[in-house]
């Protein structure tokens, strides 16, 4: 017969037992201390500002750009991007194997039932040649974390759910600079092109001139061949331009997880190159540090694989099981049910894998060396941002220099065609002197065009540095 005061007096010793799991082995994780300098060395050189990081403006750092189709791209890259889909789902794998990982810490209890019909040798001493039995009940089991194994198995399985969550951050912020990128290259080539048909055109209207010229006997033949093939030069410059704006467009088409021509009409109307205002207050690098997300996810790295190591270390110790079972036993199914019929047992079970010691203790060397894997790939990821974020600085700054000279240059080389088409007109100057000034403006015009761009991109790409696009 089941006795309650038994079992009720030997509750209190195991859960006294469950209490003595205050020893948890391995080291406890500490954040490890990385050296970074205190002020950016590029800022000055960028001309921007050293003030605090504007986390709302960083948060949506496109809409600065004042550009309703950049920002509908980004929300349609946001949930229909593939990459971004694949980082959700490993979070959400991540986050039950931290579940599964916490499930550990409590009771496992079974319930289960057997109708047994047994048969005995005749010739045996049994009691009961045949009959059947009745049982069913629960079976429970609690593995006693006494070492901190578990515990360190729960640790490492939320270190790496909040790794997994970076690394969604971390995708979601290159995405949202990919997209941007790529739309202004798109707008980039459309102005390139835009400006290649306008020189296109005034060297067809030079060529027609030429023309007349040389039937008028004012121009020799080798200036209508010049003429020509400047024209031809120019506009075997436009599939090229094309080629590449197709290109961009295909890319930018994925990102946004679409198929390739899907926006071919939608981002046909050329626009104006999107301006982001230089106003960026970029902080300080341990701000910056403290916010990319990928820097966050290495450090969440390291502490998961601390624990792994806390883990590895508790297989060197013994495993303590309290196992029980609760339930009814009957050799007559109308007796099943009786008070009689009650049946329980409780007890240890303690496993030790002495013999395999070698085995463990090698584990312990792999985490260990995982472990120092993890911290230098943390460090290698502080330095990478760091370096981001300087580049950034760098090429913004140099390019806002180049795009003044450019400026200055492209209204000097207008001015030259000028006076070059008049001197020919006036025959004071050979024909060859307006085609030269012909393709320096041009190819100003064609360099300014590109480091407008190359500006905004450089703005996106300082953003995407500071973590832009993630909290």
């Amino acid at each position: 017969m089941f006795n309650w005061d038994s079992f009720t007096r030997r509750a209190p010793v195991l859960l006294g037992i469950g209490l003595l799991t205050a020893c948890t082995v391995g080291e406890d994780y500490e954040q490890p201390d990385v050296n970074h300098p205190d002020r950016w060395s590029e800022l000055e050189t960028s001309g921007l500002k050293n003030g605090q990081l504007d986390r709302s403006a960083l948060n949506a750092w496109w809409k600065s750009f004042g550009d309703r189709k950049l920002n509908d791209l980004v929300n349609r890259a946001v949930s229909g991007n593939l990459s971004l889909k694949a980082a959700a789902s490993r979070l959400l794998e991540a986050r039950s194997q931290r579940v599964v990982a916490g499930s550990a810490r409590f009771p496992t209890i079974n319930l289960g039932g057997d109708m047994i019909r047994t048969e005995f040798s005749q010739t045996s001493r049994t009691p009961y040649p045949t009959g059947t039995v009745y049982e069913g009940g629960f079976d429970a089991g609690w593995e006693l974390d006494l070492f901190g194994g578990i515990r360190r198995q729960v640790q490492a399985a939320k270190a790496n759910e909040q790794a997994k969550m970076e690394s969604y951050g971390d995708v979601r912020v290159t995405l949202l600079a990919e997209v941007a990128v790529n739309y202004v290259e798109i707008r980039a080539y459309q102005a390139r092109l835009t400006v290649a048909e306008a020189n296109r055109d005034a060297q067809a209207k030079t060529l027609e001139l030429v023309e007349a010229n040389v039937q008028g006997g004012e121009a020799s033949p080798l200036d209508l061949t010049q003429a020509r093939s400047n024209l031809e030069m120019t506009r075997s410059q436009i599939p090229a331009i094309e080629t590449a704006l197709a290109r961009t467009r295909h890319r930018l088409e994925v990102l946004l997880g679409q198929a390739p021509g899907t926006l071919k009409a939608e981002l046909n109307t050329r626009r104006k190159i999107p301006v982001a205002p230089a106003d960026i207050a970029v902080g300080i690098p341990a701000e910056v540090l403290r916010r990319r997300p990928d820097v966050r996810r290495a450090e969440r790295e390291l502490a998961s694989q601390s624990a792994k190591v806390g883990v590895a270390v508790a297989e060197l110790y013994p495993k303590l099981t309290l196992v029980g079972t609760v339930g009814l036993e009957s050799l007559d199914s109308g007796d099943f049910l009786k008070s009689a019929s009650h049946v329980f047992n409780v007890g240890p079970s303690v496993k030790w894998n002495i013999f395999s010691a070698g085995r463990v203790r090698q584990n312990i060397a792999i985490q260990n060396a995982r472990q120092k894997q993890a911290l230098i790939a943390y460090e290698g990821t502080i330095l990478n941002a760091l370096k981001e974020v300087e580049d950034a600085l760098v090429s913004y700054g140099k390019e806002m220099v180049r795009r003044e000279s450019l400026r200055k240059a492209e209204a000097s080389t207008r001015e030259s065609v000028k006076m070059a088409e008049e001197l020919y007109r006036g025959g004071e100057t050979s024909f060859l002197t307006v085609l030269d000034a012909q393709r320096s403006l041009y190819t100003v015009q064609d360099q300014l065009t590109q480091s407008n761009a190359r500006i905004s991109t450089n703005i996106i790409m300082l953003y995407k540095a500071l973590g832009g696009g993630w909290q």
